[in-house]
Protein backbone atom coordinates (compact mmCIF):
# COMPACT_ATOMS: atom_id res chain seq x y z
CA UNK A 1 0.00 0.00 0.00
CA UNK A 2 1.18 3.35 -1.00
CA UNK A 3 2.16 5.86 1.67
CA UNK A 4 -0.59 8.33 0.36
CA UNK A 5 -3.22 6.53 1.99
CA UNK A 6 -1.41 6.90 5.01
CA UNK A 7 -0.92 10.32 4.59
CA UNK A 8 -4.40 10.94 3.92
CA UNK A 9 -5.70 9.41 7.33
CA UNK A 10 -2.84 11.08 9.16
CA UNK A 11 -3.91 14.12 7.93
CA UNK A 12 -7.35 13.95 8.54
CA UNK A 13 -6.82 12.48 12.17
CA UNK A 14 -4.26 15.57 13.29
CA UNK A 15 -7.17 18.17 12.31
CA UNK A 16 -8.59 19.17 15.48
CA UNK A 17 -12.06 19.66 14.14
CA UNK A 18 -12.19 16.16 12.91
CA UNK A 19 -10.95 14.52 16.19
CA UNK A 20 -13.62 17.18 17.96
CA UNK A 21 -16.48 16.14 16.23
CA UNK A 22 -15.64 12.64 16.38
CA UNK A 23 -15.60 13.08 20.05
CA UNK A 24 -18.56 15.16 20.37
CA UNK A 25 -20.87 13.24 17.71
CA UNK A 26 -19.70 9.33 17.70
CA UNK A 27 -17.93 8.52 20.48
CA UNK A 28 -21.31 7.32 22.52
CA UNK A 29 -21.11 4.55 19.56
CA UNK A 30 -18.32 3.69 19.72
CA UNK A 31 -18.02 2.97 23.11
CA UNK A 32 -20.30 0.80 23.11
CA UNK A 33 -17.67 -1.98 22.23
CA UNK A 34 -15.34 -1.13 24.32
CA UNK A 35 -16.38 -3.74 27.69
CA UNK A 36 -16.80 -6.54 25.30
CA UNK A 37 -13.54 -5.40 23.35
CA UNK A 38 -11.52 -5.73 27.05
CA UNK A 39 -13.07 -9.05 27.77
CA UNK A 40 -11.99 -10.47 24.95
CA UNK A 41 -8.71 -9.28 25.44
CA UNK A 42 -8.66 -11.53 28.77
CA UNK A 43 -7.04 -8.20 30.67
CA UNK A 44 -6.93 -8.79 34.38
CA UNK A 45 -6.22 -6.40 37.55
CA UNK A 46 -2.05 -5.51 37.03
CA UNK A 47 -2.23 -6.63 33.11
CA UNK A 48 0.26 -4.51 30.72
CA UNK A 49 -1.75 -3.54 27.91
CA UNK A 50 -1.59 -1.34 24.76
CA UNK A 51 -4.48 0.66 23.20
CA UNK A 52 -3.09 0.71 19.50
CA UNK A 53 -4.99 3.81 17.68
CA UNK A 54 -6.23 4.87 20.68
CA UNK A 55 -8.07 8.42 19.27
CA UNK A 56 -8.87 10.11 22.55
CA UNK A 57 -8.44 7.71 25.24
CA UNK A 58 -11.52 5.62 25.18
CA UNK A 59 -10.64 2.20 25.47
CA UNK A 60 -7.37 2.95 27.81
CA UNK A 61 -9.47 4.63 30.57
CA UNK A 62 -11.70 1.58 30.66
CA UNK A 63 -8.64 -0.49 30.69
CA UNK A 64 -7.16 1.59 33.42
CA UNK A 65 -10.35 1.52 35.56
CA UNK A 66 -10.29 -2.50 35.10
CA UNK A 67 -6.85 -2.21 37.09
CA UNK A 68 -4.61 -2.56 34.39
CA UNK A 69 -1.07 -0.80 33.53
CA UNK A 70 -1.95 0.92 29.61
CA UNK A 71 0.10 2.50 27.18
CA UNK A 72 -1.74 4.10 24.34
CA UNK A 73 -0.22 4.88 20.99
CA UNK A 74 -2.03 7.45 18.29
CA UNK A 75 -0.08 8.54 14.88
CA UNK A 76 -2.19 11.97 15.53
CA UNK A 77 -0.55 14.39 18.09
CA UNK A 78 -3.73 15.30 18.42
CA UNK A 79 -5.40 12.60 19.97
CA UNK A 80 -2.52 11.91 21.70
CA UNK A 81 -2.92 15.48 23.35
CA UNK A 82 -6.71 14.76 23.84
CA UNK A 83 -5.96 10.76 25.75
CA UNK A 84 -3.29 12.20 27.61
CA UNK A 85 -5.66 15.58 29.04
CA UNK A 86 -8.66 13.14 29.79
CA UNK A 87 -6.38 9.88 30.96
CA UNK A 88 -3.37 11.22 32.82
CA UNK A 89 -2.74 8.10 34.67
CA UNK A 90 -2.15 6.24 31.42
CA UNK A 91 0.84 6.80 29.14
CA UNK A 92 0.39 8.05 25.39
CA UNK A 93 2.99 8.06 22.38
CA UNK A 94 2.46 9.70 19.24
CA UNK A 95 3.75 6.28 17.35
CA UNK A 96 2.67 4.34 13.99
CA UNK A 97 1.07 0.79 14.69
CA UNK A 98 2.76 -0.65 11.37
CA UNK A 99 6.19 0.12 13.81
CA UNK A 100 5.44 -0.08 17.46
CA UNK A 101 8.30 1.84 19.51
CA UNK A 102 8.54 -1.15 22.19
CA UNK A 103 10.72 -4.15 23.18
CA UNK A 104 9.40 -7.78 22.55
CA UNK A 105 7.22 -9.58 24.24
CA UNK A 106 6.35 -6.46 26.55
CA UNK A 107 2.43 -6.78 26.65
CA UNK A 108 -0.47 -9.00 27.82
CA UNK A 109 -2.98 -7.92 25.81
CA UNK A 110 -3.40 -5.27 22.56
CA UNK A 111 -6.50 -3.81 21.79
CA UNK A 112 -7.58 -1.78 19.23
CA UNK A 113 -11.09 -0.07 19.52
CA UNK A 114 -11.67 0.73 15.00
CA UNK A 115 -8.14 1.13 14.64
CA UNK A 116 -7.36 -1.90 12.13
CA UNK A 117 -10.04 -0.05 9.39
CA UNK A 118 -7.83 3.01 9.37
CA UNK A 119 -4.40 1.42 9.13
CA UNK A 120 -2.66 1.53 5.35
CA UNK A 121 -0.68 -2.14 6.49
CA UNK A 122 -3.41 -4.14 8.80
CA UNK A 123 -1.11 -7.06 8.20
CA UNK A 124 2.06 -5.27 9.38
CA UNK A 125 0.14 -4.59 12.69
CA UNK A 126 -1.11 -7.92 13.27
CA UNK A 127 2.77 -8.87 12.90
CA UNK A 128 4.07 -6.01 15.00
CA UNK A 129 1.05 -6.84 17.64
CA UNK A 130 2.75 -10.77 17.92
CA UNK A 131 6.23 -9.32 18.71
CA UNK A 132 4.84 -7.43 21.39
CA UNK A 133 2.96 -9.43 23.22
CA UNK A 134 4.20 -11.98 25.50
CA UNK A 135 3.69 -15.54 24.86
CA UNK A 136 -0.31 -16.02 25.73
CA UNK A 137 -0.96 -12.70 25.22
CA UNK A 138 -4.13 -11.43 23.07
CA UNK A 139 -5.02 -8.92 20.48
CA UNK A 140 -8.63 -8.09 20.44
CA UNK A 141 -9.83 -5.71 17.66
CA UNK A 142 -12.91 -4.31 16.38
CA UNK A 143 -14.39 -3.10 12.89
CA UNK A 144 -17.33 -2.00 11.81
CA UNK A 145 -20.07 -4.89 10.27
CA UNK A 146 -20.71 -4.02 6.32
CA UNK A 147 -22.92 -1.78 5.21
CA UNK A 148 -25.57 -3.53 4.44
CA UNK A 149 -26.05 -4.17 8.32
CA UNK A 150 -24.58 -0.88 9.85
CA UNK A 151 -26.94 1.35 8.46
CA UNK A 152 -25.47 4.45 8.40
CA UNK A 153 -22.52 3.63 6.16
CA UNK A 154 -25.08 1.53 3.95
CA UNK A 155 -27.26 4.62 3.94
CA UNK A 156 -23.94 7.44 2.71
CA UNK A 157 -22.37 4.88 0.51
CA UNK A 158 -25.77 4.09 -1.31
CA UNK A 159 -26.86 7.83 -2.01
CA UNK A 160 -23.32 8.70 -2.76
CA UNK A 161 -23.22 5.85 -4.96
CA UNK A 162 -26.78 6.67 -6.73
CA UNK A 163 -26.50 10.28 -7.33
CA UNK A 164 -22.67 11.24 -7.13
CA UNK A 165 -19.49 9.18 -7.41
CA UNK A 166 -17.91 7.23 -5.10
CA UNK A 167 -14.41 7.40 -7.20
CA UNK A 168 -13.37 10.64 -6.50
CA UNK A 169 -9.60 10.19 -6.73
CA UNK A 170 -8.67 10.01 -3.27
CA UNK A 171 -5.81 7.31 -2.16
CA UNK A 172 -6.41 3.87 -2.36
CA UNK A 173 -6.42 2.06 1.02
CA UNK A 174 -7.14 -1.74 2.43
CA UNK A 175 -10.97 -2.66 1.77
CA UNK A 176 -12.66 -0.70 4.65
CA UNK A 177 -14.94 -3.59 5.63
CA UNK A 178 -12.37 -6.80 5.08
CA UNK A 179 -12.30 -7.64 8.57
CA UNK A 180 -15.68 -7.95 8.94
CA UNK A 181 -15.57 -11.27 7.30
CA UNK A 182 -14.70 -13.98 9.72
CA UNK A 183 -12.76 -16.18 7.41
CA UNK A 184 -10.35 -12.69 6.17
CA UNK A 185 -9.72 -12.53 9.63
CA UNK A 186 -8.94 -15.40 10.95
CA UNK A 187 -6.73 -16.09 8.52
CA UNK A 188 -4.82 -12.83 8.61
CA UNK A 189 -4.35 -13.85 11.92
CA UNK A 190 -3.47 -16.67 11.54
CA UNK A 191 -0.59 -16.08 8.71
CA UNK A 192 0.97 -13.17 11.32
CA UNK A 193 1.53 -15.96 13.49
CA UNK A 194 -1.41 -16.12 16.19
CA UNK A 195 -3.81 -19.07 17.39
CA UNK A 196 -7.52 -19.64 18.50
CA UNK A 197 -9.24 -16.44 16.46
CA UNK A 198 -12.45 -15.67 17.40
CA UNK A 199 -14.87 -13.70 15.45
CA UNK A 200 -18.16 -12.39 17.32
CA UNK A 201 -20.96 -10.04 16.50
CA UNK A 202 -21.70 -7.61 18.60
CA UNK A 203 -25.07 -5.80 17.75
CA UNK A 204 -25.06 -1.60 18.74
CA UNK A 205 -27.14 0.96 17.87
CA UNK A 206 -26.12 4.78 16.86
CA UNK A 207 -28.80 7.40 18.76
CA UNK A 208 -28.95 10.79 16.69
CA UNK A 209 -30.62 13.98 18.25
CA UNK A 210 -32.03 14.78 14.08
CA UNK A 211 -31.01 14.36 10.84
CA UNK A 212 -28.81 17.75 11.25
CA UNK A 213 -26.68 15.65 13.49
CA UNK A 214 -26.23 12.84 11.69
CA UNK A 215 -25.29 14.51 8.57
CA UNK A 216 -23.08 17.00 10.32
CA UNK A 217 -21.19 13.71 11.90
CA UNK A 218 -20.25 12.04 8.46
CA UNK A 219 -19.31 15.14 6.89
CA UNK A 220 -17.08 16.65 9.74
CA UNK A 221 -16.13 13.35 12.29
CA UNK A 222 -14.99 10.96 9.43
CA UNK A 223 -11.82 11.04 7.04
CA UNK A 224 -12.30 8.41 4.09
CA UNK A 225 -16.25 9.36 4.23
CA UNK A 226 -16.12 13.22 4.44
CA UNK A 227 -13.47 13.18 2.08
CA UNK A 228 -15.88 11.15 -0.81
CA UNK A 229 -18.25 13.83 0.12
CA UNK A 230 -16.44 16.72 -0.43
CA UNK A 231 -15.50 15.66 -3.96
CA UNK A 232 -18.84 15.72 -4.74
CA UNK A 233 -20.17 18.11 -8.11
CA UNK A 234 -21.80 20.83 -5.94
CA UNK A 235 -25.17 20.38 -7.60
CA UNK A 236 -25.87 16.67 -6.22
CA UNK A 237 -24.95 17.32 -2.53
CA UNK A 238 -28.35 18.24 -1.37
CA UNK A 239 -29.84 15.96 -3.16
CA UNK A 240 -27.20 13.10 -1.60
CA UNK A 241 -27.82 14.60 2.14
CA UNK A 242 -31.68 14.10 1.38
CA UNK A 243 -30.98 10.26 0.32
CA UNK A 244 -29.36 9.77 3.33
CA UNK A 245 -31.61 10.65 5.15
CA UNK A 246 -34.51 8.92 3.59
CA UNK A 247 -32.64 5.66 3.80
CA UNK A 248 -32.47 6.02 7.58
CA UNK A 249 -36.25 7.07 8.03
CA UNK A 250 -36.94 3.63 8.91
CA UNK A 251 -34.84 3.96 12.00
CA UNK A 252 -36.68 7.67 13.01
CA UNK A 253 -37.83 7.57 16.51
CA UNK A 254 -39.73 9.80 18.90
CA UNK A 255 -36.25 11.23 20.35
CA UNK A 256 -34.46 11.55 17.26
CA UNK A 257 -32.88 8.36 15.42
CA UNK A 258 -31.63 4.71 16.16
CA UNK A 259 -29.33 3.59 13.54
CA UNK A 260 -28.19 -0.18 13.23
CA UNK A 261 -24.47 -0.07 13.46
CA UNK A 262 -22.94 -3.51 14.78
CA UNK A 263 -19.35 -4.33 14.90
CA UNK A 264 -17.16 -6.96 14.53
CA UNK A 265 -14.90 -8.40 17.60
CA UNK A 266 -12.28 -10.19 16.30
CA UNK A 267 -9.65 -11.37 19.22
CA UNK A 268 -6.76 -14.02 18.91
CA UNK A 269 -3.61 -15.74 21.24
CA UNK A 270 -0.15 -15.57 20.73
CA UNK A 271 0.74 -19.08 20.67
Amino acid sequence: MSDAFRDFEHAGWADPAVCASYDDLLSGLTTQSIAPLLDAAQMATGSIVLDAACGAGYAAGAALARGAEVVGIDFSAEQVRLAARRYPAASFVEADAGSLPFEAEHFDAIVSNYGVLHFPDPPQFFREALRVLKRGGRLAFTVWEVPQQARLFGAVLEAIASLGSLEVGLPVGPAMFQFADATTSEKALAEAGFADGVVTRLPQSWRAASGEQILLAVKTGTVRTRGTLQRQRAEVLDAIDDAILDALEPYRTEGGYEVPMPAVLVAARKP
